[in-house]
C-alpha cells in the first residue's frame, strides 16, 4: 500500500524484469488483479509490470473527500513512480485505461518512454455509440426501448437504459466471442474484498473527452493492439488513431488477448521492445 498525498493508500504490486511499466485498468473499476493473474506471465516475460488499483478500486481505498478528478489520478501515477524509485517508465492501458493513459500523457511527457495500448478506447462516446451499444441493442433485441434506440440521447443515458437487460449469460457477447473467455476474467478476481466505488468516473464529464486528436502529437514508441471482434472497443476503432510512431497490431479475438490470442501479443510485444531500443 502506498499512501498519496491526500492520504488515499493504493495498493500496488511490482512482478517481472525489465524496463518499468505503470499498468492501468480499465472497467472503470475493473481493478489490476485479473490482468496480473491471467497476463503477467506474459506481461512480466517483457517488462517490469506494476499493477495500480487506481483509486476506489480493487483493493485499493476510496478518497476520503471523494476527490476522482482526472488531474487526482494523475497526481496518484506520478506520487506512485516516485515512490518506487523510476526516473521515467512505460505506460500500459487496457480498456478505459486508455483515456488515462493519454491524459497522464498529455501531462507528464518526459516521465513516460512509450506507451502501450491494449484493446483501448480513447474516446467513450465513439466507442460507446459505434459498437458497444449496436451490439447491446442485438443482444437484447425487442427489448430495447425508446431511450435506448435514440441516437440524440446523451450517450451514458442510453447505456442506463440497456443494462438492466444485460446479465452473465449475455452481456459476455460484447466483450469476446466465447463465453469462456469472459467467464475466466470474471472468475481471477474476489469481488467479495473489491473495492468498486471508483467506478463512478464513468458518469464524469471528463473523462469522456475525445484523446484521439492528442495520438498525433506522441512522440515515443507506441503499440496499439486491437481485437477484430471487440465490440467494446469496436473492432474498426483503430482507424482513428494517428501515433507517428506506432506498431499496430489486431488479432482475430475480443477484449482480452492475453487469454484469447497470448502468441500474437506475446509476438507484438517482441516486436515493441526492439521498437523502443531502435529509439534509444
Amino acid at each position: 500500500m502506498i499512501k498519496m498525498s491526500d492520504g488515499t493508500r493504493l495498493y500496488v504490486e511490482v512482478r517481472g524484469e525489465g524496463t518499468p511499466c505503470l499498468y492501468l485498468h480499465g472497467g472503470p473499476g475493473s481493478g489490476s488483479e485479473w490482468m496480473q493473474k491471467l497476463g503477467g506471465n506474459i506481461l512480466e516475460k517483457h517488462f517490469k509490470m506494476i499493477y495500480l488499483d487506481q483509486r476506489g478500486v480493487g483493493r485499493s481505498e476510496s478518497p476520503r473527500d471523494s476527490d476522482y478528478t482526472l488531474s487526482r489520478q494523475i497526481k496518484d501515477f506520478e506520487e506512485v513512480r516516485k515512490a518506487l524509485g523510476f526516473h521515467s517508465w512505460l505506460v500500459l492501458g487496457h480498456s478505459f485505461g486508455g483515456i488515462l493513459t493519454m491524459a497522464y500523457w498529455e501531462a507528464h511527457k518526459d516521465d513516460i518512454d512509450g506507451l502501450i495500448f491494449m484493446n483501448c478506447t480513447l474516446c467513450m462516446d465513439a466507442s460507446f455509440q459505434e459498437s458497444w451499444l449496436p451490439k447491446a441493442i442485438e443482444i437484447i433485441g425487442n427489448k430495447a426501448n425508446k431511450t435506448a434506440l435514440d441516437p440524440n440521447i446523451k450517450t451514458i443515458d442510453r447505456m442506463m437504459a440497456v443494462f438492466p437487460f444485460l446479465n452473465n449469460d449475455n452481456r459476455w457477447q460484447i466483450f469476446t466471442p466465447q463465453k469462456k473467455y469472459n467467464d475466466i476474467v470474471d472468475s481471477a478476481t474476489d469481488y467479495s474484498k473489491h473495492n468498486s466505488d471508483g467506478s463512478k468516473v464513468i458518469f464524469m464529464d471528463e473523462y469522456w473527452r475525445d484523446f484521439r486528436p492528442l495520438t498525433k502529437t506522441v512522440n515515443k514508441p507506441v503499440l496499439f493492439f486491437y481485437g477484430k471482434k471487440d465490440y467494446a472497443i469496436g473492432p474498426k476503432f483503430y482507424k482513428s488513431v494517428h501515433f507517428p510512431d506506432m506498431l499496430l497490431v489486431g488479432a482475430d479475438c475480443g477484449h482480452f488477448p492475453f487469454i484469447e490470442a497470448p502468441k500474437i501479443l506475446d509476438n507484438a510485444l517482441n516486436k515493441y521492445v526492439k521498437m523502443l531500443k531502435r529509439h534509444n
